[in-house]
This record gives structure tokens, sequence and C-alpha cells, in this order.
């Protein structure tokens, strides 16, 4: 692996709370990893699973989701849905091989550009010590993989027709 490799992190922030802490890191100049890419979901209990398996399918070496504290939430209960979704998807993502630091949720509020800041360059850390996901390559193998084996199956079908 290059020692130049910067892990492409994916983040969902909430809009009330970790979309400002963001923009707050950003107009007091603060520096984190800049292959991080902000999507702004207006509740953490909005980001559907699909996202993130489809961001990990897309080439994302980790996903980062931020949400207002518990208890905070503008949608009452939002960040519990998105709790209790990230601990599902946290057991999926382990069963399909995928590390569980590649997936993080962080509560952080609006004031809190520092603790953001910190939090990305901690994933970023941690995604430079696994290295890269390459998701996408292992996928395409698999297809070749499932499509041989299709192909070998029609061919055992058409031998063993009477």
């Amino acid at each position: 692996m290059p020692d130049t490799y910067q892990p492409r992190i994916l983040a969902f922030f909430c809009n009330w709370c970790t979309y400002t802490a963001a923009d707050l890191a950003g107009v007091s100049r603060m520096k984190y990893a800049p292959t991080t890419r902000v999507v702004r979901v207006m509740c953490s209990g909005r980001i559907d699973p699909q996202f993130i398996l489809s961001a990990f399918a897309k080439g994302a070496d980790g996903v980062l989701i931020g949400g207002c504290h518990p208890g905070d939430c503008h949608y009452l209960e939002g960040n519990v849905k998105c709790l209790r979704r990230f601990r599902i998807l946290q057991r999926m993502l382990v069963d399909l091989g995928i590390e569980p630091e590649r997936i993080r949720l962080e509560w952080i509020s609006a004031s809190e550009g520092g603790k953001l800041k910190e939090v990305i360059n901690a994933m970023s850390a941690d995604l430079v010590r696994l290295g890269p996901l390459n998701l996408p390559d292992a996928l395409r193998s698999f297809d070749a993989e499932v499509l041989k084996e299709e192909t070998e199956a029609e061919v055992q079908e058409l031998v063993t027709i009477p």
C-alpha cells in the first residue's frame, strides 16, 4: 500500500447539529481529513441502511454518521431510530466481512466543531491502519464467480436432461 493512501469517508450529518458543527469547523479553519465528503440529511433518523451499503459498494472506505445528542433531536426520536438501525447494520456488516471500524456513529452538537475534527481525524487514522476496503473489486470478482457457477449449473442441467 503506498504511503499516499488517504481513506475515502462518506459522512451523513444531521442538518441541525453535526452539519452545523462541520460549518463551525470550517469557519474556524480546523483541519480534518480532506477526503471526507459530507451529505446533509434533515435528521440522522432518515438515513436508510441502504445508503451505507451503497456507499461501501461504490468505493467508500468508511462511513460516518453524525447526529444530535440523545434527547436533543429536533424530530424528538430520530436519533434513537438511527441508533437502532446502526446497531443492526453493524452486525450485518461484520457478517459481510466488513470491519466494524469502517462505520461510526457520533453524537455531535452544533457547537462541537472541535469534536467533529477529532472524530474525522481519528476515523481517518483507523482507516489508514485498516487499508483500503476495495469492495467494488471484491464485488466484481464475486459477480464473476456467481456467473461462472450459473453457467456451470446450466451446463449440468443440460447434461442431466434425459
